[in-house]
């Protein structure tokens, strides 16, 4: 991906290209791994025999087309979850330009907790008016950052306390950072506290939370002030 990046390609050529190598390099790898697994790929065609799959791989080859396109961002990802039953077991986020890549086995070792004010990661492009309220009400800040596995990692590494998504994501997007984040010991579900569940028949998640778990229960309670439930 990274000599892709250098090559000469740029805008939306650069985006194509690095979408499909990516694509076609994972699943030729997952297939020869694991010839009896389903897989889900915001690359590929949907095929609804996952659906009476016990074991989906849910991918998504390059998370932040926008950010890998724009050199020398380091804010986008490449996302692989193994989802069983509907709950990611397994997977692991790269972020091939720190050169650096999180995973489930072993789980990534969380920083000391700050004692800060807590962050709230949210797009460089559409900060949300949720994510405003939620830092106005906890006495936080707003920390702009691309794709969802660079958002969900920076929580990770302890640059940020709360990714709190409210505008909609499909489940490529978050498959792979929710499994690396909870096997760290970091709080995921939905924004209202209910569970992830992923390979359903529409791969729309409509909200995500991902956060430090001393932070949870704040949160959730401010999101359903919000919304009324």
């Amino acid at each position: 991906m990274i000599a892709l990046r250098d090559g000469g390609l740029v805008g939306d050529e650069l985006k194509a290209a690095g979408d499909r190598a990516s694509h076609d390099f994972i699943l030729a790898e997952l297939r020869a791994l694991f010839p009896g697994d389903a897989i889900l790929s915001e690359e590929g065609a949907d095929d609804e025999a996952r659906l009476t799959s016990e074991r989906v791989w849910i991918v998504d080859p390059l998370d932040g087309t926008r950010e890998f396109s724009e050199p020398p961002r380091d804010d986008w990802a490449v996302h692989i979850a193994l989802v069983v039953d509907g709950r990611p077991v397994a997977g692991s986020v790269a972020l091939p330009a720190m050169g650096v890549t999180f995973g489930t086995s072993p789980p990534a070792r969380l920083p000391p907790p700050s004692g800060r004010a807590p962050r709230l990661l949210v797009s460089r492009t559409r900060p949300t008016e949720h994510a405003q309220f939620l830092a106005e009400r906890l006495g936080g800040e707003l920390v702009p950052m691309g794709s969802a596995g660079a958002k969900a990692m920076a929580v990770v590494r302890g640059d940020a306390e709360i990714y709190a998504h409210s505008g909609g994501q499909y489940e490529w997007d978050s498959a792979a950072p929710v499994a690396v984040a909870a096997a760290a010991g970091l709080h995921t579900s939905r924004l209202d506290g209910a569970p992830l569940r992923y390979n359903q028949a529409n791969p729309w998640l409509p909200d995500l939370l991902i956060c430090w778990p001393e932070f949870a229960a704040a949160v959730i309670e401010l999101c359903r002030e919000r919304t009324g439930i």
